[in-house]
Parts: C-alpha cells; sequence; structure tokens
C-alpha cells in the first residue's frame, strides 16, 4: 500500500475515533431525565434537606427576615437532584409540608457543563419550576403563628419515618428554627412553679427510649442544624442548661447537632 493511502486510511480511522468519542460523551454526559412532579432523577433516591420552621413560636420581623435568608443559603448549598422540603410545625402542633414545596434541585445555569447544555435554558427552567414555587411557599413560611402545645422531639421523628425522609436516603439533613422549649407530653420545659428546669427535665435517656418505643430507630444518624430562636426570659436556659439537655438527647438517638443563634 502506497504511503498516501497509508496514511488516507489512518486519518479515517482518526475521524471515527473522534466520532466514536463524541457519540459516547454525548450518550454517558447527557442530561439524566426528571420527574415532573418532583424534579428528582428518575430512578434514584436523591439525599434531602428538610427545613423545619417552628411555628407555634412567636418572633420578630428582624427574626422572619433572618429565617428567609437561612432557607436562601439552604438552597442555594443545594448539589443538582438534592431533594429541599419546607415544613411548618403548626398551630395544632403538627407537621406540614408548606405550600407543599418539595422538589430536588434541576439545575441553575450556573452548576451544569455548556458544553452539553444551554446554560440561559436551565436557568430558565430552574426559575419557572423550582425558584418561583419556592419564593410562593417561603411567604407563608415566615409568617409567625403561635400554638399552646410545641412537640419538637415528636415531630421530627414522625418526619424521619415519612416516606420521602426515611433511612434509605444516602444522606439526611434538618434545619430546624425553634426556641427548642418542648411542650408536649413527652416532656415539657414549662412549669417553673415545680422547681428549677434542671431538677424536673427527664433522664435525656428515657426521653429517647420513650421515641424510640414507637418510632423506632427512625433519627439514627440525622444530621440536625439548630437556630435557636431567643426567648424572653429563657435565654440563659437556652444557652446553657437546655441545650446540653438536647445535645445527650440527639446523642441517645445516634443523631449529630450543631447550634446557632438566629
Amino acid at each position: 500500500m502506497r504511503g498516501k493511502d497509508i496514511l488516507g486510511v489512518f486519518n479515517i480511522l482518526i475521524v471515527i475515533g473522534i466520532l466514536g468519542a463524541i457519540s459516547y460523551a454525548a450518550l454517558v454526559l447527557r442530561p439524566a431525565e426528571f420527574d415532573a412532579d418532583t424534579l428528582c432523577l428518575d430512578g434514584e433516591i436523591p439525599p434531602h434537606l428538610a427545613i423545619v420552621i417552628d411555628k407555634t413560636d412567636l418572633y420578630s420581623q428582624e427574626q422572619a427576615l433572618g429565617i428567609e435568608a437561612l432557607v436562601l443559603a439552604s438552597r442555594d448549598s443545594l448539589d443538582i437532584g438534592e431533594q429541599l422540603t419546607l415544613f411548618e410545625l403548626d398551630a395544632r402542633g403538627e407537621l406540614v409540608n408548606t405550600n407543599d414545596f418539595s422538589l430536588c434541585n434541576p439545575g441553575r445555569g450556573e452548576q451544569i457543563n455548556p458544553l452539553y447544555r444551554n446554560p440561559q435554558r436551565v436557568e430558565a427552567r430552574y426559575q419557572a419550576l423550582f425558584e418561583g414555587p419556592l419564593q410562593a411557599a417561603l411567604a407563608d413560611l415566615v409568617e409567625p403563628k403561635e400554638s399552646p402545645a410545641s412537640p419538637i422531639l415528636e415531630s421530627l421523628a414522625r418526619l424521619a419515618v415519612s416516606a420521602t425522609f426515611n433511612d434509605e436516603r444516602p444522606y439526611r439533613r434538618v434545619v430546624l428554627v425553634s426556641d427548642m422549649l418542648q411542650n408536649s407530653q413527652l416532656f415539657s420545659v414549662y412549669g417553673r412553679a415545680r422547681g428549677d428546669l434542671a431538677t424536673r427535665l427527664p433522664d435525656p435517656t428515657d426521653v429517647a427510649l420513650a421515641l424510640e418505643e414507637e418510632y423506632g430507630s427512625a433519627l439514627l444518624g440525622v444530621e440536625i442544624d439548630i437556630y435557636v430562636i431567643p426567648r424572653r426570659g429563657w435565654e440563659q436556659d437556652q444557652a446553657t442548661l437546655l441545650r446540653g439537655y438536647w445535645d445527650q438527647v440527639f446523642r441517645q438517638l445516634g443523631m449529630r447537632a450543631r447550634w446557632v443563634t438566629l
């Protein structure tokens, strides 16, 4: 075979190789399919971030703005495909999915590879299908309410056994905004007439065991970031005794807690 023929064959093989690589990349790196209702990747169980606003508390306008900023910061931290759900602990002491907002991040324009997808189109879809519903839910979420009951721990356990937040998830994290003044049949921080807070709180191990009797080990492995709303007259207990008490309860349940003052 002449040199020119060999060179021609070589060039053809190079072209075939390049086309094959492009086809492979297009097949492997093409955008995954999303579920139309949740925006989650089809066939996958996504990590889940649940933001729980304790609306049995009252908070100031300044604190409401802080809650809004917290939600938006949590939104910005989402990986593509990670699910975000907004909950509120309502006036009946029940955990409610605010405006039914529970969506996976479909990706922002800045999060995708422009070689394979159009950033402008991706951002437009994000704004329409994710950001719009989030803003609608957020408007109601930061409106304070008040309730005599505050079953904080039970609400977390009920969340942890729900189909969308159970232990099948590869990663579960809760962002909780609350004064952490539990008031339920499980235990209550109130009743100062009965003595100092330290003497009337039940043993943390007993609290954890009572919860596990009903919900099992549902909270095992859950990470929780607690943003504390200071309550007048309770500030010292919130920062010291109650924080230490809750930490013991969370450890007994196999949870990891981080604390921030809102």
